[in-house]
């Protein structure tokens, strides 16, 4: 599929998204999985201008977009199948040029080739999860510290008791 993508649109593409697109994992609490956090990977890219972002679209062939409220536009893929068969091949085609979106890049690899074998759904797996991520986006902005995520999966049932708090 990405040898059709001609060569001067895939660099472009890979150019624009060297400096705007991000690569993400992000945990959400979930109370209806074995573990307390559904862990889920994200490549996005916001712009006032959709016309790029529907080029993404169409050549990755995966992800939606949409119109946020202040008018900008998002595209983001954030399912596991598509990253691992459209997102990732595309980027090793078409790669990187600054060494912090490569760096982000590998990470994101990395995540995605633990969750394809399952290990997020280990604790062990979230620990590494934790791990890796620490280095992507230079630390970037987490909804979820990795104490509160450690915390939680320590004690599911209370999510916001701390070690060590009497119960009630």
């Amino acid at each position: 599929m990405f040898n059709e993508v001609p060569p001067e649109v895939g660099w472009y593409l890979a150019g624009f998204a060297d400096g705007e697109g991000s690569f993400n994992v992000s945990f959400r609490p979930r109370s209806d999985y074995k573990l307390p956090w559904k862990v889920s990977l994200c490549f996005n890219i916001s712009q006032r201008d959709p016309v790029i972002l529907a080029q993404f679209k169409r050549h990755l062939a995966c992800g939606t977009m949409r119109q946020r409220r202040d008018g900008v536009w998002y595209y983001e893929v954030n399912h596991l199948l598509p990253i691992l068969e459209n997102v990732i091949p595309f980027f090793d085609r078409f790669h990187f040029l600054s060494a912090k979106k490569k760096r982000d890049f590998a990470k994101f690899k990395e995540l995605a080739e633990l969750m394809r074998q399952g290990q997020h759904l280990t604790r062990k797996g979230i620990e590494e999860v934790l791990r890796i991520r620490q280095s992507m986006n230079d630390g970037g902005k987490r909804k979820y510290s990795d104490r509160e995520v450690m915390e939680r999966l320590e004690n599911p049932q209370r999510p916001y008791a701390r070690p060590g708090d009497a119960p009630g």
